[in-house]
């Protein structure tokens, strides 16, 4: 009865705690030890949430340990001490906390969940696994294999083959040029000593974000990350160089037998901190980033009928921005559906965008913004991205304002600088017909 009740209480908090607002009062704590974090104090449902990262991520495996760093974090949840997988998550259910773990290229992520009257216990439950994971040969065997089913669906899917085939082009010998889930081959190598060493190497307090959302005071969120990071090492692994972006151009084709042909396409992009990156995001929007609303959906599904869907994003990676879209389309149709993303890519750098594109534009971005901020969780993810990003606390209640500071005239000078009509490069997976000039990749 005790147990249903928690639960209850647990996922009433999940759904109503921080109801969606854009201003919110955001604290900057540091803990005594030196950590710094931000909080959004939220008091009225007995619930936390709490974000960390740590930078650095996948890109962070070392020479012939390509996967090491995403293995070693699929195996936080695999039990510390005496407690085995099967102990540890039967003690965080028995607390009504939730743990997730998770890499991605540039950093490790952990978010938990907990309610107030257990937060203590939840808290040492969750250092636990971050400090001393337990790292046993089973639970290594386990998890190996699970990635490895992972890495075999992959090399069956069309859309994962494109994106790896594209990094390759892209990247080197950067980290990126790889998948951080590693091959068959790395993460079979791996062993129990390269999973320990990844952990001291990228879990490190100097390259440490936090944030906290709910029933938790400044004071107490203090404590509470000196705790839960002690005993991490205060330094790790180098952070690897910035990476080139070697697309030139072109076609590039992967010979594979599917009815309907993925292309990936892009060039390099602009990074978060670039003075113009506003103007870049509104400009996607506009060309590939709004949905139904988009030039590329518009002139590729909405007027010829060449794919279901199609979208562009902006990636501003730590270590190489990049501006990419995809799409697919049958075998007989996608060389067509090239030539009008080429087109439209001219367009958008020779005459930028209309007065009615960016004004719509303007409202898709501004009237939705507070709708992210929909619980606890939603918001401390915001909070730490932020930090991560390198912006404000003052963001979130002056980013509106610089969308609308946005004009024509920048959006026409920033599209001189953003698109790349000559560099546009295009990876397709599949069987095209009439894909004339595409160099094979193998």
């Amino acid at each position: 009865m005790m147990m249903t009740r928690i639960l209850t209480t647990l996922a009433l908090a999940v759904g109503l705690a921080a109801p969606a607002r854009a201003e919110i009062d955001i604290q900057v704590v540091q803990s005594p030890g030196g950590i710094e974090a931000w909080l959004v104090e939220e008091h009225s449902i007995p619930f936390v949430a709490i974000e960390l990262r740590f930078r650095g991520g996948g890109s962070l495996d070392q020479p012939g340990k390509r996967g090491a760093t995403n293995l070693m974090v699929g195996l936080l949840e695999e039990g510390t001490g005496d407690m085995d997988a099967r102990a540890f998550a039967t003690a965080a259910e028995e607390l009504a906390a939730s743990f997730e773990y998770q890499t991605f290229d540039d950093s490790i992520a952990i978010s938990a969940k907990m309610l107030t009257e257990n937060r203590d216990e939840a808290i040492e439950l969750l250092r636990k696994s971050i400090v001393a994971p337990r790292f046993d040969q089973e639970s290594v065997d386990r998890v190996r294999g699970q990635v490895e089913s992972g890495i075999r669906s992959d090399l069956t899917d069309p859309n994962e083959i494109a994106g790896q085939a594209f990094d390759a082009l892209a990247f080197g010998d950067h980290p990126y040029a790889t998948s951080r889930n590693g091959t068959l081959d790395s993460v079979g190598a791996l062993t129990r000593d390269d999973i320990v060493a990844h952990h001291r190497g990228t879990m490190v307090r100097d390259r440490l974000y936090a944030s906290a959302v709910g029933d938790i005071t400044a004071e107490e969120l203090g404590a509470l990350l000196d705790r839960l990071v002690e005993g991490l090492p205060e330094t790790g692994f180098d952070l690897p160089p910035d990476a080139p972006v070697n697309l030139t151009g072109g076609k590039h084709l992967v010979d594979y037998p599917v009815p309907q042909s993925v292309a990936l396409f892009g060039h390099e992009g602009f990074q978060r901190d670039d003075p113009d990156f506003f103007a870049a995001y509104i400009l996607n929007v506009i060309l590939g980033g709004g949905g139904f609303e988009s030039r590329l959906m518009s002139e590729v599904r909405e007027k010829r009928g060449l794919t279901y869907g199609i979208g562009s994003y902006l990636v501003p990676k730590d270590f190489a921005p990049l501006y990419l879209g995809q799409f697919a389309s049958a075998n007989d149709r996608i060389a067509q559906a090239i030539e009008v993303v080429k087109d439209e890519w001219r367009r958008m750098y020779d005459t930028g965008v209309t007065a009615d594109e960016l004004a719509r534009a303007k409202t898709y971005l501004t009237g939705g913004y507070a709708l992210r901020f929909d619980g606890n969780g939603p918001i401390a993810n915001i909070l730490v991205g932020m930090q991560m990003e390198g912006l404000s606390p003052d963001y979130v209640v002056t980013r509106n304002a610089q969308i609308e500071a946005v004009t024509q005239g920048d959006i026409a000078r920033v599209a001189q600088r953003l698109m790349r009509p000559d560099a546009l490069t295009f990876v397709v997976v599949g069987q095209p017909e009439g894909l004339e000039g595409a160099i094979p990749i193998q």
